[in-house]
């Protein structure tokens, strides 16, 4: 029972933090509807089969099957993940998957979502550089769009050095309220 509740309890907190920074900068629907799949059978399960509570489940269920179901089943539902955003390419020869753009609504949703899951697997040794250093020991391999590369670094690199307040404002500026201007 020890594993259902921990892992219910930490991506239970992991949504709470993502909703509480989307609605900061104006995302209430995304917040609420944040990573709602984890709560699914194919995800829920795997979680508490794999649960250690200091990294994702998805990276033990990986090691031992060489994949991770739980993994391709959260990313196939939720656009705030770049590997949602591939398709194949015309200009790269057929069946060559490429990245196309993000929204930047969900590019900010990326960002809240790298921000909790630092914060829920870092606890205390949590500090504003935590998102970005995890972005950077996967950098080399995100197949991102270079569109998205650039608006995810800079903002990861703002929270660094600038803290939240001033990031989650540029967010809200430049990625949620542009949008709903119409630009």
């Amino acid at each position: 029972m020890g594993k259902i509740w921990n892992h219910f309890r930490t991506i239970t907190y992991h949504k709470y933090l993502v909703a509480k920074g989307c609605f900061r900068v104006g995302l209430f629907w995304q917040g609420l509807r944040h990573d709602l799949s984890k709560y699914s059978p194919t995800e829920f399960l795997a979680g508490i089969k794999y649960y250690q509570g200091t990294r994702s489940p998805n990276n033990a269920e990986r090691e031992e099957k060489g994949y991770s179901a739980a993994w391709l089943h959260h990313k196939g539902r939720n656009r705030h993940h770049y590997e949602y955003w591939t398709d194949y390419s015309i200009e790269a020869g057929a069946g060559i998957i490429a990245p196309v753009p993000m929204p930047d609504r969900y590019i900010a949703e990326m960002i809240m979502d790298r921000i909790a899951a630092s914060k829920v697997y870092e606890g205390r040794n949590y500090t504003d550089a935590s998102p970005l250093q995890y972005y950077y020991k996967g950098t080399d391999r995100a197949p991102l769009h270079r569109d998205t590369r650039e608006k995810l670094e800079r903002m990861l690199k703002m929270l660094a050095e600038e803290g939240e307040e001033k990031t989650f404002d540029c967010i809200r500026r430049e990625l949620v309220k542009k949008r709903q201007r119409g630009k």
